[in-house]
């Protein structure tokens, strides 16, 4: 099993990242790779949409609002790579009033090498943590 881990700290307080990024339907809000996200099921399943229109599943995992975490696991995607489980997860940065913002994954290969699934996924929580701290610095 593969896995990788990313994280970027964030000149805004923990509650202020938690707030824009802690709904599990929040996505859009913030990841301009996902315009569009629809809950089902209780809210414990988001289909989201990527630019080119391909659909991605995904089902919430674990939620913990105190700790501000949430993983989840995709059911349906364009992605090479089954049994995948991420957690987006944020923490308060000692001796400062911002946050560090941490995304990891762990998720089996299929059909490509390990290093390819990894790079993959490496590169969309880079870009997608890049992402929102442009949003949270506007």
């Amino acid at each position: 099993m593969a896995h990788t881990t990313t994280s970027i700290d964030i000149a805004a307080t923990p509650a202020q990242v938690w707030q824009l990024i802690g709904g599990f339907n929040s996505l859009p809000d913030w990841l301009p790779y996902i315009p569009s996200s629809t809950l089902s099921e209780g809210g414990r399943i988001r289909h989201l949409a990527n630019p080119a229109g391909e659909v991605i599943v995904e089902q919430l995992e674990a939620y913990d609002n105190t700790a501000r975490s949430y993983s989840y696991s995709i059911l349906q995607a364009p992605f090479p790579a089954t049994d995948y489980l991420s957690t987006l997860q944020v923490e308060a940065l000692a001796g400062s009033d911002g946050a560090r913002v941490t995304w990891s994954g762990r998720f089996t290969p299929m059909g490509v090498s390990e290093r390819e699934v990894t790079d993959l996924f490496h590169g969309i929580y880079v870009a997608g943590l890049e992402a929102l701290q442009q949003t949270l610095s506007k």
